[in-house]
């Protein structure tokens, strides 16, 4: 059974809420997000979310073929997003799951499966 925390972050998501043109190269956009998450791996987010943690983009649309990277486990999404976030979720309840996400019916849908939720500000701390 895999003890790491499960980091799953809602990539389309996480990059949407910065407006840095991310929407001219959503593929770009999202490999950059992969590559500032890489490092999470080994360091976690202290206080709150200790190292080692799998750490988990998933990626939709344009940004469907971005791919891992040492540190990062990159899922791409088949349909939606939000619901492919909800599966990875629902894969682990044995695990500490914090999702990643702005997205409000997202939030209600993983914290009703026991996962913790964060905005994604949290990241850049």
């Amino acid at each position: 059974m895999e003890s790491r925390p499960l980091l799953v972050v809602d990539g389309a998501n996480v990059v949407g809420s910065r407006p840095d043109g991310w929407w001219r190269d959503r593929a770009g956009a999202a490999a950059r997000l992969r590559d500032a998450l890489a490092p999470l791996a080994d360091q976690g987010v202290p206080p709150e979310l200790p190292p080692p943690v799998q750490v988990v983009l998933v990626v939709e649309g344009a940004a469907r073929h971005v791919a891992p990277t040492d540190g990062v486990d990159v899922v791409s999404a088949p349909g939606s997003g939000d619901d492919t976030v909800v599966e990875l979720v629902a894969a682990a309840p044995e695990r500490r799951r914090v999702v990643v996400t702005a997205d409000r019916e997202l939030r209600a849908r993983v914290s009703a499966l026991g996962a913790e939720v964060r905005g994604p500000r949290w990241l850049g701390r």
